[in-house]
């Protein structure tokens, strides 16, 4: 189903994260199950007009003789029900569409928004849980630690341009949160988070681990736990975005 949304807030939590709340008539019966959903967003072309596409049998079909708006994954960060409001946090690096419209989003634009198509829900009682994850991962690892109950283990990395870019990070979980500085000279599979996951020691307990970062990253990092003999089913290792793109962080 595709929904119009109207930016009704926009909020920079730091130099290179803008959170745009929105809302409308179009998220009745939204839901988003699981803290790594993924909506598609569909924002305005150059002509700046909002050229959604219609479900065709064979998928999306854009109408002809128009210009599509361009579209991009983000995960649903905040959904409150009850004011009818869905809360979106962009990554402002890179060139792309998606980045420049949200630097620049304003009260009463609007997007279109497409899914959850499905959600990964991920069992409640493992004794520990890994989350690790660059700057595009905090909006998926925040609302997870915010959903977590009391008494959860969870260990947390996250890898960002600098200190200015770290962020509150709220739980009820007994969470070890460390922030991590990205080294733009480290050499392939040598930054800070595979650094920080090879230190864990593996094998002891039953831990999930979840990965999201730069996809030949999240990659090698997978490759490391299934070495170690990690089970396949509890690993959730996902590359949201590639070197070189131009919405690829700094």
């Amino acid at each position: 189903m595709l929904r119009t949304l109207e930016v009704l807030r926009v909020e920079r939590l730091t130099p290179h994260m803008q959170r745009i709340t929105f809302g409308g008539d179009g998220l009745q019966g939204f839901h988003s199950g699981a803290p790594d959903d993924h909506v598609k967003l569909f924002f305005p072309n150059r002509l700046g007009e909002l050229v959604l596409p219609a479900m065709g049998p064979e998928g999306l079909v854009f109408p002809p003789g128009r210009e599509p708006s361009p579209m991009r994954d983000y995960t649903p960060r905040r959904h409150v029900t009850e004011r009818n409001e869905l809360c979106i946090d962009f990554v402002l690096h890179g060139d792309g569409p998606a980045a420049r419209w949200a630097e620049h989003a304003a009260p009463g634009q609007r997007v279109g928004l497409g899914g959850p198509r499905g959600s990964f829900v991920v069992a409640d009682d493992f004794e520990r849980y890994v989350l690790v994850g660059d700057e595009t991962a905090l909006p998926a690892i925040g609302r997870w630690l915010e959903e977590m109950p009391a008494g959860m283990q969870a260990t947390v990395w996250v890898e960002v341009a600098d200190a200015r870019d770290r962020q509150p990070l709220s739980t009820r979980a007994q969470a070890r949160i460390l922030w991590l500085e990205r080294d733009p000279a480290a050499a392939a599979g040598q930054g800070a988070l595979e650094h920080a996951l090879r230190s864990l020691p593996t094998g002891q307990g039953d831990t999930f681990y979840w990965i999201a970062a730069e996809s030949t990253r999240v990659r090698a990092m997978r490759q490391w736990l299934d070495q170690r003999g990690v089970s396949k089913d509890w690993i959730r290792a996902t590359g949201y975005w590639k070197a070189g793109s131009s919405d690829a962080p700094a």
